[in-house]
């Protein structure tokens, strides 16, 4: 036998060795279940009775060879905790199936974009490790009791009257435990897109399909998407780290190991009371942006009106119509400031032609003429900024409110969180903008500059065409409000 034949036979021999004994004295011994007790707890769905979207049946293995099963408690089981119209569909394995809530406008599964999104893994010096669990019968549908005997991790699942999930995992040695998160990217025509989000000292957010990582005291993290949350919420913050990847992976693994584990699970929409019910700042999920402070008593100033005024059309217009009112004065001033700065255009068109060889001499004398009629030429700008934070404040309340969702109008606006589907409104804000621009002096003589500022409301209407239509109805009604009020300013002016 040459060298090399024996050196191949020595090696198969040692890995024949090591493996029997790594079997015989490191590999846990399995569990016996009996094949009653494993068919009783498979359970196949095909189609939920309460509505749920059918999801692919979990192949019941109780009857199949047992030589071939390696881990009679790794089979796998599904079980149903409900209460008061809320239901979670989850397997022994602690991966989420399907989860019910009366409430929500759109289902689970087209929020979390995949069948199996959520799992609960334990960490061992060799990697992560599913956890199965032998549970027992409960004859309360709200609760859920299971063992698993190869960590002896004990389980128990409450699920309460506001869709929250209350996990509990006691062991008597402590483990550190990974979660994970997996779901497929996708944006809508409304720009919605579905992110990963998680919630330290601020909501961090990054698209499904875009990759970070990093680590702090995690309170609670999940999918966002379509004014929807599914979300996994620790008990207390929880130093973890996390780790988001391009195959559309989200994995928040704890730093410290511990033997007593609470968390809830919550798939919900994302209204702004709800999620501040729900409490550990679920609500700034609801992403209002850098004028926040200004975006709840819109959305406030919103809910009162529909209070009266049952159709979230009204309620945007006439909401609109308020603080245009309230913020009149500020606007007088602009209006003011741009009628005196229309009268002087004429003068200034001369003095240009006459001085444009010798700028210095132009700058001074349309100095002299500003202070001769009393106009600034930031006089119109100033004020306009001061509103602007106004403006994004009640854009992102729009672009985020779940209460537009299947909102009505009037005659083909069925929706007033999806696009106009006829462009009626983005159409009319753009002819709405050209005469606003029309009203306002030019601030150049320059003819190319001027063709582009009266091509500016084309653009904006074609961005804004796939917005939400509730969007397109605020910024119309806003600028044709703003308008009256500058015709009557210049009206009062002359």
């Amino acid at each position: 036998m040459g060298s090399d034949q024996k050196r191949a036979f020595l090696a198969v021999a040692l890995s024949g060795l090591v493996l029997v004994l790594w079997q015989m004295y490191f590999v846990p011994q399995p569990v016996p279940v009996s094949k009653t007790e494993s068919a009783a707890q498979t359970k196949t769905i095909n189609k939920d009775e309460s509505g749920f979207a059918a999801i692919p049946a979990v192949e019941d293995t109780s009857s199949s060879d047992s030589s071939k099963i390696i881990n009679p408690e790794a089979l796998l089981t599904e079980h149903t905790l409900s209460d008061a119209g809320h239901r979670f569909i989850f397997r022994n394995d602690l991966s989420i199936r399907n989860i019910l809530n009366h409430k929500a406008v759109f289902d689970f599964q087209s929020i979390a974009g995949e069948i199996d999104p959520f799992h609960i893994e334990l960490m061992t010096t060799s990697g992560s490790e599913k956890l199965f669990f032998t549970f027992a019968e409960s004859a309360d549908p709200r609760v859920l009791n299971g063992f698993n005997q190869t960590y002896g991790v004990t389980f128990n699942a409450v699920l309460n009257e506001e869709g929250k999930l209350n996990f509990h995992l006691h062991s008597e040695r402590p483990y550190r435990y990974r979660f994970l998160f997996h779901s497929k990217a996708e944006k809508l025509e409304n720009n919605q897109i579905r992110q990963f989000v998680l919630y330290t000292n601020e909501v961090l957010r990054e698209a499904v399909g875009d990759s970070d990582a990093g680590d702090g005291m995690i309170k609670w993290f999940g999918v966002d998407f379509n004014f929807h949350l599914f979300a996994f919420v620790f008990n207390d913050k929880t130093r973890a780290t996390y780790d988001i990847s391009k195959a559309g992976d989200l994995k928040v693994e704890m730093l410290d190991p511990v033997a007593d584990f609470r968390g809830d699970l919550i798939f919900t929409k994302k209204n702004y009371d709800m999620l501040s019910d729900l409490g550990n700042n679920l609500h700034l999920s609801v992403d209002f942006g850098f004028f926040g402070i200004l975006a709840v008593p819109i959305l406030r100033g919103l809910e009162f009106f529909y209070r009266y005024f049952p159709n979230y059309g009204v309620a945007i217009i006439l909401l609109t119509l308020l603080i245009r009112l309230i913020t009149f004065p500020l606007q007088y001033k602009s209006f003011k400031s741009m009628k005196k700065m229309q009268v002087i255009q004429p003068e200034l068109a001369k003095l240009r032609e006459k001085y444009k060889e010798d700028p210095q001499r132009m700058q001074k004398e349309t100095m002299e003429l500003f202070k001769r009629a009393g106009a600034n030429p930031l006089g119109g700008c100033l004020p306009l900024l001061a509103q602007m934070p106004i403006f994004f404040a009640f854009y992102q309340v729009l672009y985020n409110a779940v209460e537009l969702v299947g909102s009505p109008f009037i005659f083909w606006l069925t929706d007033l969180s999806i696009k106009d589907p006829y462009y009626v409104l983005p159409v009319l804000m753009g002819l709405s903008l050209v005469l606003q621009m029309k009203l306002n002096p030019t601030p150049t003589t320059d003819p190319m500059q001027k063709k582009i500022m009266m091509f500016m409301p084309i653009v904006f209407s074609f961005i804004m065409k796939d917005l939400p239509s509730g969007l397109n109805l605020y910024i119309l009604v806003s600028t044709l409000f703003g308008i009256v009020q500058q015709m009557f300013v210049y009206k009062v002016t002359d």
